[in-house]
């Protein structure tokens, strides 16, 4: 028996539907998912199993025009995942269709360079007329030779079963890279974090979820089988640890309570959560949490 295993860029524009598919195709929650724009920081690697192959997900960064620090480095690691990955799926939204975003990934694309494997997934397609979704099609292909094109629905799961055996066929021969019940290479203390902010982007509003982080800061296991989890959210000024604590309280309580339910379904079993709100004004300049997100820190960016 023979097994192929390899990495698979997503690429796209922020919201597109990137941390969707992957979570659709892993078949768990290791990508977090809201309503809001570029909320992909770290490059979340999801495994998938599917016949023989192993397939890794990177699920990059929206691809987007960056003007400060940490959006440089988004962009920059979104290209670095589809630089180095065996298969490239560039996903766009068939309501949005080819926009000055898209044309800017198709022009990047052509420069990584040739013999490269890269895919089409036309995301969304519930949301358009048929005859629409040909007409993208057929202008995106011209403008990128493009190997397949899968019209899916991440969300409702239409497609991603062809794309997925697409792409298990796709990659190299060789052996598994990870082991065959591993879902996610990141840290679980990340995973959890991820959970947390996530629940924060969904309850804050505006700039505020882009201007603040979560770190776990410890995690103990208990004899009883559950565990215990601290986590530090970070914001750049006092008026924000206000907006994140909320009247009395409520804001972090309703966070705190949302977040550990989800994490008591991931690791089928009890949470206590535990949240502190800080204020750490350069964060954002701060190499290591660069690093701790997966990104690469520059100096020299603004």
């Amino acid at each position: 028996m023979s097994t192929r295993a390899g990495f698979v860029a997503l690429i796209g524009e922020p919201n597109a539907g990137k941390s969707t598919l992957l979570n659709r195709m892993v078949g768990a929650k290791v990508s977090i998912v809201t309503h809001k724009v570029q909320t992909t920081r770290a490059r979340i690697r999801g495994v998938a199993m599917e016949g023989d192959s192993q397939i890794v997900f990177v699920d990059t960064p929206g691809l987007f025009q960056p003007r400060r620090r940490l959006d440089r480095a988004m962009v920059a690691a979104a290209w670095g995942g589809a630089a180095d990955a065996d298969v490239t799926v560039l996903l766009v939204e068939a309501q949005r269709g080819v926009t000055e975003g898209v044309e800017h990934i198709l022009e990047r694309l052509g420069e990584i360079g040739e013999g490269r494997r890269v895919a089409l997934a036309i995301n969304k397609i519930d949301r358009v007329q048929s005859e629409v979704l040909l007409g993208l099609s057929k202008t995106l292909n011209e403008a990128y030779p493009f190997e397949e094109t899968f019209m899916i629905s991440a969300e409702r799961g239409h497609g991603v079963e062809s794309l997925r055996l697409w792409l298990a066929g796709a990659l190299p021969e060789g052996p598994w890279l990870y082991p065959e019940d591993q879902i996610a290479d990141l840290p679980m203390r990340m995973i959890a974090a991820e959970m947390t902010r996530e629940k924060l982007t969904l309850r804050l509003h505006q700039e505020l979820p882009y201007q603040l982080t979560v770190e776990t800061e410890s995690w103990e296991e208990r004899k009883d089988g559950s565990a215990r989890i601290d986590q530090l959210i970070y914001v750049v000024r006092d008026g924000h640890k206000g907006i994140v604590l909320g009247h009395k309280g409520e804001t972090i309580k309703a966070v705190s309570q949302a977040a550990r339910a989800e994490l008591e379904t991931f690791l089928g079993r009890r949470v206590h959560l535990f949240l502190q709100v800080k204020v750490r004004s350069n964060w954002l300049e701060e190499a290591e949490r660069y690093s701790q997100m997966g990104l690469e820190f520059k100096d020299g960016d603004a």
